[in-house]
């Protein structure tokens, strides 16, 4: 529709038209926004200063004798509209020498279109950065900043607070959307990340979602007014206010903007609402007001004097100025009065080179290049100070002028500082009031949290494992000091060495499980992986492989018919090779493993979680240290089987054996209730491990507790009774060296204890008489004479062969049984009448 309206304006630019006859007064077309339902409708207030403007440049004999008209109508800041109203005021007389023209839209099509007519556009209310191309915009000029001189005073801000990850949401418009290439090329330079950017037509409620699933904390929202009650609605709706978050809003909204026109908009949030999800946001604008309320501008009134007339003009035409409900547009009423002073005195500088050239400004028509061009050098040089500040124009055409930086606080506008794009230079007053008391964080910081073990579990596990060692220790001492006793010697002494030996690496394994990120550093945790996984792997080989063996040997005892079979099975070796095959088993597969696939440092990540005792913007990511290797479920199932195997066939065997008592083997009932134990806890806790590989104290708690348990138990139900059994007979003799397999029964063992005793007795009582003999022989002598003492001599003999007989006898049975204990020849008749003896 505008690419057709210019091209009917185009193709009628051949229509000649003439000034008024009235050639004192030099005529300006203005397109105001004034009534519209979108976009800018900034027309409601600089209407009536340009009317101002006017009024005081023909009072003020700046343009010599002429005087400065304006013709205009409402483009509702709509392009296609706004042409319309172009070709009106072009093709309608009087002929028009200047545009004036606002919203960026409607300033984009006509300045567009004005160099066809050579005619020079100034815009009192466009900031779209598109309109700074001077290639496609070559006559344009505009008393509004561009767009652009807010992304230095933004990029600055985020600088001076930290803010590196940003997030953009834009209406589509140009005006934005040439904003926001602007913004993420300057981002780009200065290493400042846009995570997202959100555009929307005329409803915002998706974008505004797509933010929050984005973790947008410091968001740019560049839209018109209309729209940004809209967000800011749905901003409350999703909670994305607050002390987390940071809205820059554009700066030229009315004060009040987020309180007013909400039912008649069908905003559904309340003022209480939108206030609470408008507090802390933050605007920059260019500075539209001249800073200095005392300094007399051009105009010979200072811009309070000019705000004092904008309003008593605005409350004519119905407006509530004094309860603060300013039309739209009021903050840009500066910049549309100085555009009237910029083209007057554009018009002065003109006339007076065309008057030394003998020509007059009157004389201008749509095919006067000349005249254009001189139009276009006057106001291009043109510098004043006006309401709005100093007013002066780059080459680009845009306005240069300070940005001011706001913050909403308790509901109202607070200054903050402003910001000179020119010199790079920001003033701030340190009047910035954050919610939560703290500058918010551009991002959820995520605080990596490794789990580790508590350490009152790990001092207490550990603890236990040390008295375990020691005990294992102990009783290795105590195996080796007593090894030459029946009661050690017929357990065999060497396997229970082995199994002690890996009761203690079973047991040291809990202290290298207890080792995590708290204790040692990542880069040695895998090696802590390699040494754990080879010592509890040998450790168990070690202790459960010893009693294995023993059962195993029960077993082939056990279903051995003769007794020199049993002779042949009772080779020692025989058992050691069983636990140094199964060891050779255990070292293949853990070389394979470390060589082919070693094990590795990896990180269970879980869910984020909010801190408990913080108030900061902190989500905490909480991680685990596992070791695992790339095909560990493979290795890991190979060992488990192997394993599994050798207890289900030590249950096998122990159960096979469970009432078997043989002399050979005098602890393989203990033997056997031990593997009982600890398949079934291996088969317990191995799947509650596999669940709560995730729950570190619940993981290693088991481990431990299982290692613990078996070993403990191991220990006691094979050693307890035998140190019970040295203790209650210290004066056990060693068993003989040549026969080491032999042994008596326990009922054997009572009777040569009761031969003993009665021995001694025995022996006791011939020493009391013997000793009693002596005094007899003593007092006869001494009583009796020499024959006397001959018969005394024959009754003494008499009974000390009688007692010598005594003596002999006994001591002849107690050599026989000793002779049959020992295995010296004795046969069994002589043992059954010595005992009967």
């Amino acid at each position: 529709m505008i690419r057709f309206a210019v091209v009917v304006i185009v193709l009628l630019t051949d229509v000649p038209f003439s000034l008024e006859e009235d050639d004192n007064v030099l005529h300006i077309g203005g397109i105001f926004p004034i009534r519209g339902k979108g976009g800018w409708q900034g027309g409601q207030a600089c209407e009536p200063a340009v009317r101002l403007a006017l009024e005081d440049v023909n009072k003020n004999s700046i343009l010599s004798g002429y005087q400065l008209k304006l013709h205009w109508n409402d483009s509702e800041c709509d392009p296609g509209l706004g042409a319309s109203v172009m070709y009106d005021l072009l093709y309608n007389k009087p002929q028009k020498l200047m545009l004036l023209a606002g919203c960026s839209t409607v300033c984009t099509t006509v300045a567009e279109a004005a160099k066809m007519w050579n005619l020079v556009v100034l815009c009192y209310g466009a900031s779209s950065p598109a309109l700074s191309d001077r290639n496609r915009f070559p006559t344009l000029f505009r008393t509004h900043p561009s767009a652009t001189v807010h992304s230095p005073t933004r990029i600055t801000l985020m600088k001076k607070f930290e803010w590196y990850r940003i997030a953009i949401l834009q209406q589509t418009e140009e005006v934005f959307i040439s904003t926001v290439e602007d913004i993420e090329t300057r981002c780009k330079q200065n290493g400042i990340e846009i995570i997202t950017r959100q555009s929307f037509v005329s409803d915002p409620a998706d974008a505004v979602k797509n933010l929050r699933r984005q973790d947008a904390r410091i968001i740019v929202g560049l839209f018109y007014v209309v729209a940004a009650r809209k967000v800011l609605c749905e901003m409350y709706k999703q909670q994305l206010y607050g002390k987390a978050y940071v809205w820059f809003f554009i700066g030229w909204y009315k004060d009040n903007w987020f309180e007013v026109n909400l039912k008649e908009e069908g905003i559904k949030c309340t003022k209480k609402e939108m206030r609470i999800a408008a507090e802390g946001h933050i605007t920059t604008e260019a500075l539209m007001w001249n800073q200095n309320v005392n300094q007399k501008t051009i105009s010979g009134q200072t811009s309070e004097d000019f705000r004092k007339r904008l309003e008593n003009v605005l409350r004519l035409e119905g407006y509530a100025i004094d309860r603060h409900r300013y039309p739209e547009g009021y903050q840009e009423a500066p910049l549309a009065y100085d555009a009237v002073w910029a083209v007057a005195l554009a018009f002065n500088k003109t006339m007076t080179i065309l008057e030394k050239q003998g020509k007059s400004i009157t004389s201008f028509n749509y095919n006067n290049k000349e005249i254009a061009d001189h139009i276009y050098s006057a106001i291009n040089s043109t510098q004043f100070l006006g309401i709005s500040g100093w007013v002066a124009f780059s080459s680009q055409g845009d306005r240069i002028a300070l940005t001011q930086i706001e913050q909403v606080i308790n509901g109202k506008y607070v200054k903050l500082g402003y910001y000179d794009t020119q010199d790079d230079n920001l003033t701030w007053f340190d009047k910035e009031k954050w919610i939560g008391g703290k500058v918010p964080q551009d991002r959820t910081v995520i605080r990596r949290v490794l789990r580790t073990l508590s350490i009152p579990l790990l001092i207490c596990m550990w603890v236990i494992t040390t008295i375990g060692i020691l005990g294992a220790v102990s009783l290795i001492v105590f195996n080796v000091l007593n090894h030459h006793r029946r009661v050690i010697a017929q357990s065999y002494p060497a396997c229970n060495t082995i199994m002690l030996s890996g009761c203690v690496l079973s047991l040291s394994s809990i202290y290298l499980f207890g080792l995590d990120g708290q204790i040692i550093s990542p880069s040695v945790f895998p090696n802590i992986c390699q040494i754990k996984t080879w010592v509890l792997s040998i450790g168990f080989t070690l202790g459960y492989g010893a009693m294995y063996s023993k059962v195993w040997r029960v077993h082939r005892l056990h279903t051995s018919q003769k007794k020199s079979a049993i002779r042949k099975a009772l080779q020692p070796w025989k058992m050691y090779s069983i636990v140094i095959f199964l060891l050779a088993v255990d070292v293949a597969i853990l070389f394979l493993w470390q060589c082919m696939d070693p094990l590795k440092r990896d990180i269970q990540v879980f869910p984020m979680e909010n801190p408990l005792n913080s108030n900061d913007d902190i989500k905490i990511r909480p991680e685990l240290e596992h070791c695992k290797s790339e095909n560990h479920n493979f290795w890991l199932s190979l060992t488990l089987s192997y394993k599994g195997l050798l207890l289900l066939f030590g249950l096998f065997v122990s159960y096979e054996t469970r009432s078997v008592k043989l002399r050979q083997i005098n602890d393989s009932r203990y033997v056997g209730m031990s593997i009982y134990n600890v398949v079934v806890t291996c088969l317990i806790t191995t799947p509650v491990i596999m669940v709560t590989a995730s729950q570190q104290d619940a993981s290693f708690a088991f481990v431990a507790l299982s290692v613990i348990f078996c070993c403990f138990l191991s220990m006691a139900l094979i050693f307890v009774p035998k140190v019970i059994e040295v203790i209650r007979d210290p004066h056990d003799k060693p068993e003989s060296k040549y026969n080491p397999d032999a042994g008596m029964s326990k009922e054997d063992e009572d009777k040569y204890k009761r031969l003993i005793e009665e021995n001694k007795q025995l022996a006791a009582k011939i020493k009391e008489k013997e000793e009693r003999l002596k005094q007899l022989k003593s007092d006869l002598f001494s009583l009796r004479g020499d024959t006397d003492k001959t018969e005394l001599k024959w009754n003494d003999e008499s009974q000390l062969t009688e007692h010598s007989f005594l003596s002999q006898s006994v001591n002849k049975d107690t050599l026989i049984v000793a002779d049959f204990i020992t295995g010296e020849g004795t046969s069994d008749s002589a043992f059954i009448a010595a005992i009967k003896n």
